[in-house]
């Protein structure tokens, strides 16, 4: 099988893998052989292996399991039951945190609490065994997890002005499968442990609704592109879908996490002429300026308003702004800091708090619209495939810049206090 695997420091290495598990590296690789090339190599190898072993019988795996908010992650063996109809069981080889699995993670909504449970959404895998009825995914396929479905038959489905789906759309009280109401984690004891927006990944094996499994190419680096099943197709995605930025157009990022830097890259990408990044984290600086920023604004060192000072660069306001940081003063800067008559302001931060928007309807009869975005206006499973071919023929992404760090499964909770205390991007999870 032909594979493209793991980043060097500067590229992307071509490979042959043998079945008798011999490597022999292509002409295209030009980058030192390291490390991290055998581990994957290994990983998928002992993936394979796997999937050959099981038949659609239960699997006990090693999963981090949540008991209550805030409390540390339990490292424990699952039962995990096999896929029923429509249903896929996945080997996770890579997953990731983002703040949604933090938030969840510290139960900030209390509604959303439910425990155990399994979190984790951002995941690359193979495709163990699939349910009845499954026919566009196989064993041995290599996917992506999606949080926000697309069955492909509901109207939703079929219209072009939304991603969202009828049964399989995001929805963060949901943590049974569709099918029964039931769990397919079970503890050692038999008790359910519940699911997590439609994917839970922080397991070693998951199970899925095949509207949320994107089958990918087999050749595509399973380690970056496991960023496309969130904050890049979310950050990009608003950008292309969304916001549908032109050629020349003045943009606005508000909070530059991962989300944020996924816009900065997409806004580059379509032709920005100039990308404003917006963070009270100096540090972002020279990531957002790796990746297309142009101009860093940091709040604190400000003696006006942000939108007064994005006024005065700008000649009146940004024709886009984005609001990555899920808070509701940023919201109205963001809002404010674009042009009157026509600025746009794309709202993908996460906000758990119950106050409303902070905007008079008034003021909208200046022009400015504000809308929401999720996953980036992606339809899952019809555009990540076709994502996924683009981004391995553009060598200028710099999709290596968003993991900040790699580290084993069991390591997961030294992988949270990196995002708690704003250290990493992403970091990489591998079994």
């Amino acid at each position: 099988m032909d594979l493209l695997v793991m980043r060097s420091p500067t590229l992307i290495c071509g490979v042959k893998a043998y079945e008798n598990g011999s490597v022999v590296l292509s002409n295209k690789c030009h980058a030192l052989f390291s490390w991290n090339f055998l581990k994957v190599h290994t990983i998928l190898m002992e993936a394979k292996e796997g999937v050959n072993s099981h038949s659609a019988n239960e699997i006990t795996c090693k999963a981090a399991v949540a008991w209550g908010p805030g409390q540390p992650l339990s490292i424990q063996q699952i039962r995990v039951q096999p896929p029923q109809k429509l249903e896929v069981r996945i080997k996770i080889l890579f997953t990731s945190i983002c703040h949604t699995d933090l938030n969840a993670w510290q139960g900030v909504n209390e509604s959303q609490r439910v425990y155990p449970r399994i979190l984790g959404h951002e995941a690359s895998g193979v495709v163990e065994s699939v349910g009845e009825g499954v026919d566009d995914i196989k064993e041995g396929d290599h996917i992506l997890t999606i949080f926000n479905g697309e069955c492909g038959e509901c109207t939703y489905c079929k219209s072009k002005t939304t991603n969202l789906c009828a049964k399989f759309r995001v929805d963060p009280l949901q943590c049974v499968m569709r099918n029964d109401g039931k769990t397919r984690f079970l503890t050692q004891d038999g008790k359910p442990i519940y699911h997590f927006l439609n994917t839970s990944t922080f397991s070693e094996y998951t199970v899925m609704d095949s509207a949320c499994v994107v089958k990918i190419n087999p050749k595509a680096p399973l380690n970056t592109m496991t960023l496309l099943s969130c904050c890049l197709s979310t950050g990009m995605g608003s950008v292309i879908n969304t916001a549908n930025i032109h050629q020349g157009s003045t943009v606005a990022v508000f909070g530059l996490g991962a989300v944020g830097l996924a816009v900065i890259l997409g806004a580059k990408t379509r032709g920005a002429s100039t990308i404003i990044g917006i963070d009270i984290n100096d540090d972002k600086r020279i990531k957002g300026q790796k990746l297309g920023m142009t101009n860093f604004i940091n709040p604190n060192e400000l003696k006006t308003s942000v939108h007064e000072k994005i006024s005065e660069m700008t000649e009146g306001g940004v024709d886009f702004s984005f609001e990555c940081a899920g808070n509701l003063d940023v919201l109205r800067e963001a809002f404010l800091s674009t042009h009157d008559g026509w600025g746009l302001t794309v709202v993908l931060g996460i906000h758990p708090t119950p106050r409303m928007l902070p905007l008079h309807p008034m003021e909208l009869f200046d022009g400015r619209t504000i809308t929401g975005s999720v996953f980036g206006g992606c339809k899952g499973k019809t555009q990540l495939p076709l994502f996924v071919d683009q981004f391995m023929n553009m060598e200028d992404l710099k999709l290596e810049e968003f993991i900040t760090h790699e580290l084993p499964f069991n390591k997961i909770d030294q992988a949270f206090e990196l995002l708690i205390h704003g250290k990493s991007l992403r970091c990489l999870l591998h079994f």
